[in-house]
């Protein structure tokens, strides 16, 4: 079977190469150009995710697959921040989807919460290589994103997971293992539990109890502030 030609209609006219000034429509800007335009306090859902994708503010952009831009409820009670994307994330664009994913499932199901019902991000969007620590400028470079996905949120409680999320939250150099089993406050304002990432408890399961008893504070907390 041919594939047939597009043609133009006998009743369609072409449109003249210059249209009166009166008639041209006007540009409709853009995600990307909105993004390059608007500050980043500003931006709504569409537009950050678009600033994200297309971001260059430091040297993870040159070996990423994709941006982790972040999953869940647009509006959420519960928000989760951990640390930066693995080689998994990177493939396909998605927080927390290996095996560190798969506990991090199972520690909000034992406190009766979905993934799909909360909102989960990283301190970092692109993989650092080799899934080294991130940086300081690296972390510095997103830190405006994430304050704005925090906005956009609005949550009543975050639960940030390992030391960069915890020490890049709270402003701070303080080891996690000092951090956790107290309630901190991001922005002087949101309630923040500190607890180990699940990457961490893969390889050290002798504290997931710790985690546990960090859950139980978080779920206590959220049940003050209702």
């Amino acid at each position: 079977m041919g594939i047939q030609p597009w043609a133009l209609r006998p009743e369609f006219r072409v449109v003249p190469d210059h249209m009166p000034a009166h008639l041209t429509p006007e540009p409709v800007a853009t995600p990307i150009e909105d993004a390059v335009a608007t500050d980043v306090t500003a931006m709504d859902w569409r537009t950050l995710e678009a600033a994200v994708a297309h971001c260059t503010r430091c040297a993870l952009a040159d070996g990423r697959t994709q941006t982790v831009f972040g999953v869940g409820a647009h509006e959420a009670d519960w928000m989760i921040v951990g640390e930066g994307p693995g080689a998994e994330e990177d493939r396909r664009g998605e927080p927390f989807v290996g095996r560190a994913g798969h506990l991090l499932d199972n520690m909000l199901s034992a406190i009766g919460l979905r993934r799909e019902a909360v909102y989960i991000a990283n301190v970092v969007k692109c993989r650092p290589p080799g899934n080294r620590d991130p940086k300081p400028d690296e972390v510095a470079a997103c830190a405006d994103y994430l304050d704005r996905q925090i906005a956009l949120v609005r949550p009543r409680l975050i639960l940030a997971l390992g030391r960069f999320a915890a020490q890049s939250l709270l402003n701070t150099d303080t080891p996690v293992g000092q951090l956790r089993g107290q309630v901190h406050r991001y922005a002087d304002a949101v309630p923040l539990i500190v607890t180990y990432h699940p990457a961490y408890l893969l390889r050290s399961p002798e504290q997931k109890a710790r985690a546990w008893d960090d859950l139980r504070l978080a779920r206590a907390q959220l049940e003050v502030v209702a």
